[in-house]
């Protein structure tokens, strides 16, 4: 097992790595859509934000030797469920007709005053 860590994606805002590689799997901690230079939440719409958390976990999945493509499950938390076709349309452009499996869950509030979260697993 080992940590994985990239300059690329948010530092991690508590005690959590943003990924753990082990048994031929990355765990990618759930990514908020923190612009990774500015340290701030991404302007603009939940499809903006959406694009950076998968923006975010493509980086960490990079730095562990994996990708997107390898990306097998997804969790992704919102706090407002009315905005899921949106969410759907960004989070569509990066999987294709091979999405992985997922689950959307809606949640009273996010780290950072945020209005997604996605984690990832992928094997490597």
């Amino acid at each position: 097992m080992s940590c994985v860590s990239t300059k690329k994606a948010p530092a991690a805002i508590g005690p959590y790595s943003q990924g753990i590689s082990a048994n031929g799997f990355v765990f990618v901690s759930g990514q908020l859509p923190i612009n990774p230079s500015t340290g701030t939440i991404a302007e603009g719409s939940i499809k903006d934000r959406t694009i950076q958390s998968m923006m975010n976990i493509g980086e960490i999945l990079k730095e562990a030797g994996s990708g997107l493509d390898k990306v097998v499950k997804t969790t992704i938390f919102v706090t407002n469920l009315e905005l899921f076709s949106e969410v759907n349309e960004a989070y569509g452009t990066f999987f294709g007709g091979n999405a992985p499996a997922r689950a959307c869950v809606q949640v009273a509030a996010l780290p950072k005053g945020a209005d997604i979260e996605i984690e990832a697993i992928a094997t490597v």
